[in-house]
């Protein structure tokens, strides 16, 4: 028992900094769009016309939750309880990995194994580490739901199912670190899981049963496949049922044992899986440093830009929606116009909003590029790479520069499937043209994140991961959901996403754009030459 506290109490040392900010800033979000949702739509009837919307346009519910009443307690529910499982289960997931994939790619697992700690404690450690961070994270929750006024009872339901799910997909990283001779691909694999589990949750939402109100949905029974449905199936602040938590619980409880199988059957360092064999002999593509870079981050830029193509066929696709928003839900089409503009068509604003979260994902796919470069120095490969006459600085740029090409292609593609949604419309040509200059003009905020990822990983490389996840989390909030939420100018305007030139009538206002890239281009241009100083930081 007394190993057990030392492994545990070293692992909550190790993580004390990046559980902070995901705790923290995930409670915070609570608070904040609790409370904005409180001061936007405070009348009963405002929060019923937003979700009899969902009876006709129920692809909203993909990005939402299941309605179920419009008192406030459970309309905060059906906005806010998705993204926060999400959040949970990121967390997880790296959380698991860090410490048992991880830990064995750079001989941690293997010292610690040659003491009296054996194989399975540092794995039963990591457990109760996981276990206890979401446990504190469901509280934070709870509380912040309690503290904008809500029931408490419902908070504290809310709270319990977000720490489930967080437990489920804690679970998950655990096996995937089993299964995959790398953290890069257990990590990958766990972040697929998390956002499959997100979109299979919303699928089995939109095709949902509604009620003849409109105000309360029925998911379909795909959504019992989601550990996110399942806490969704609590129905806090309405029914407050614990029960579909048991289900995150069991089966929590039956992947882990399964990983103490593998865990006590397999070699150090080996996994479940073999690793692909690789060729013979590298092609072209890696016969140098820029080419390897790419070859390590195509696989994310694959997946950001499969996510991208669907909000870009969304945003041009759903015209029955901006139809029935215009006349059913006038106080959301107000706001929807103030986000682009008070002289931009509901259909520019509704285009812009789309576009602003394929923005999101795209600054998300810079920053992971980034964040391979970190977790190459952290292996150690990197030191192989600048033991040749690749320079530090020419090995950072090109980690930049592939990003910068991933982001491209990210938002070219989403501009591709916005033209396929958009032919089916009266003015096709018009409404391709306003998400062309919406796609566009999502490269200067991401030029941004590009130029924060670099900076800290140049200046605080230790805690890079945690806290570059954590300004893109923030950020996405406040420029994207800041305006429709009815959060205060200041605090809105902190984002980098609420400067993005956005379509209004005929012409695009790119002053904040210009802006953005003078500073994206100053922070990468700082973080390159600063590298050539900076020692190399080993481990995480």
């Amino acid at each position: 028992m007394n190993l057990l506290g030392v492994l545990l109490r070293q692992r909550l040392r190790r993580d004390r900094v990046q559980l902070a900010l995901w705790i923290v800033g995930t409670a915070a979000l609570a608070v904040m769009a609790t409370t904005a949702v409180r001061d936007t739509f405070g009348e009963l009837a405002e929060r019923e016309g937003i979700l009899r919307l969902t009876s006709v346009a129920p692809a909203i519910l993909v990005f939402r939750g299941t309605p179920n009443g419009a008192e406030q307690g459970p309309f905060a529910f059906f906005l806010m309880f998705a993204f926060l499982a999400l959040l949970a289960g990121l967390m997880s997931t790296f959380l698991a990995v860090r410490h048992t994939r991880g830990d064995e790619e750079t001989g941690r697992a293997e010292l610690v194994a040659s003491t009296p700690a054996s194989r399975l404690l540092p794995t039963a450690a990591t457990v109760l580490h996981g276990v206890i961070a979401n446990v504190v994270l469901g509280l934070g929750v709870a509380i912040a739901f309690w503290a904008s006024g809500l029931d408490a009872t419902g908070a504290f339901v809310a709270g319990a199912a977000v720490a489930a799910c967080g437990v489920a997909f804690l679970a998950i990283g655990l096996v995937f670190a089993q299964l995959f001779r790398t953290s890069r691909a257990a990590n990958g694999a766990g972040v697929a899981a998390v956002v499959a589990a997100y979109f299979v949750r919303g699928i089995g939402d939109a095709a949902g049963e509604p009620s003849a109100d409109g105000l309360h949905r029925t998911p379909m029974w795909i959504s019992w496949l989601s550990p996110i449905g399942w806490g969704q199936r609590t129905n806090a602040f309405a029914e407050n049922d614990l029960a579909p938590l048991l289900l995150s619980i069991g089966f929590a409880a039956v992947l882990v044992a399964l990983v103490f199988v593998f865990q006590s059957a397999r070699d150090s360092g080996a996994s479940v899986l073999p690793g692909l064999r690789g060729r013979d002999h590298a092609g072209p593509v890696l016969s140098g440093s820029l080419g390897l870079a790419w070859k390590l981050s195509i696989g994310a830029v694959v997946s950001w830009a499969a996510g991208a193509a669907v909000m870009g066929a969304l945003a041009t696709s759903l015209t029955q929606l901006v139809d029935r928003l215009g006349s059913d839900v006038p106080d959301v089409a107000v706001r929807l116009r103030q986000m682009a503009g008070a002289d931009a068509t509901l259909e520019q604003a509704l285009t812009t909003t789309f576009f602003s979260v394929i923005g999101i994902l795209a600054s998300a796919c810079a920053l992971q590029l980034v964040i391979r470069a970190r977790q190459e120095e952290a292996h150690g490969t990197a030191e192989a790479v600048l033991a040749t006459p690749v320079p530090r600085q020419r090995w950072l740029g090109e980690y930049g520069a592939v990003a910068l090409i991933g982001v491209v292609i990210v938002i070219a593609v989403s501009m591709l499937a916005a033209f396929a949604g958009a032919q089916p419309a009266d003015d096709p040509a018009g409404m391709a043209q306003d998400a062309a200059e919406a796609a566009i003009a999502q490269l200067p905020a991401v030029l941004v994140f590009l130029g924060i990822g670099m900076l800290l990983f140049v200046l605080v490389p230790r805690v890079m991961i945690g806290a570059a996840w954590a300004v893109l989390t923030l950020a996405a909030f406040l420029g994207v959901f800041g305006e429709l939420l009815g959060l205060p100018d200041w605090m809105h305007d902190l984002s980098p996403f609420a400067h993005s030139p956005v379509p209004i009538g005929d012409e695009v206002d790119w002053t904040g754009g210009i802006w953005m890239i003078g500073i994206g281009v100053a922070a990468i241009a700082v973080s390159i030459v600063l590298m050539r100083r900076r020692e190399l930081a080993a481990g995480g």
